[in-house]
């Protein structure tokens, strides 16, 4: 049986291209707090991420959200906004990566679980994004990994051959 031929690599974007750390995020906003991992997770591991991430909420609404269901202050949701995004930095070598795989003839895509307000912060701030030669992100089509219908969306809408396609990603389940 002849293996298919590799043609399309498929990138996630946090913790793949830019970093994603979520208990440095909550350590770098909440100064004082004693437990950081238990407040990373309310915030990160909650409804209004997953709303946020879906793009059924902007993050002016999870700002809110947070401050009634979390108490969370004006100042501290704003803080935690501006920590979200200006952590993200790029991962040393991944810009390199993708450019050498796009110069070696591959065909690179996005599939990554993302708020609307990154993306946008992310494409002004790094030169990565025109990189792609499409991108799938969670908040523009209302589904997350390991959905089976946002890989799906990612092949049928780019015409992509699942066994031509490599797929990486930080989280195995994915």
């Amino acid at each position: 049986m002849v293996q298919p031929k590799i043609r399309n690599i498929v990138f996630d974007v946090g913790n793949v291209i830019v970093r994603w750390q979520p208990l440095e995020i909550i350590r770098l906003t909440f100064v004082e707090s004693e437990d950081h991992e238990q407040l990373a997770k309310a915030i990160f591991q909650s409804q209004t991420w997953v709303n946020l991430n879906k793009g059924l909420i902007s993050e002016t609404e999870a700002k809110t959200q947070y401050q009634q269901t979390l108490g969370l202050s004006e100042w501290e949701c704003e803080q935690l906004f501006y920590y979200v995004k200006q952590t993200q930095r790029p991962i040393v070598g991944s810009i390199e990566l993708i450019q050498h795989i796009k110069s070696a003839g591959y065909s690179v895509y996005a599939l990554t679980d993302n708020v609307h307000e990154i993306v946008s912060y992310l494409k002004s701030t790094y030169s990565f994004w025109p990189l792609f030669d499409g991108a799938i992100v969670s908040a523009e089509v209302g589904m997350l990994k390991p959905q089976p219908e946002i890989y799906h969306l990612l092949l049928n809408k780019y015409e992509l051959i699942a066994s031509e396609t490599v797929f990486i990603d930080d989280m195995l389940y994915n």
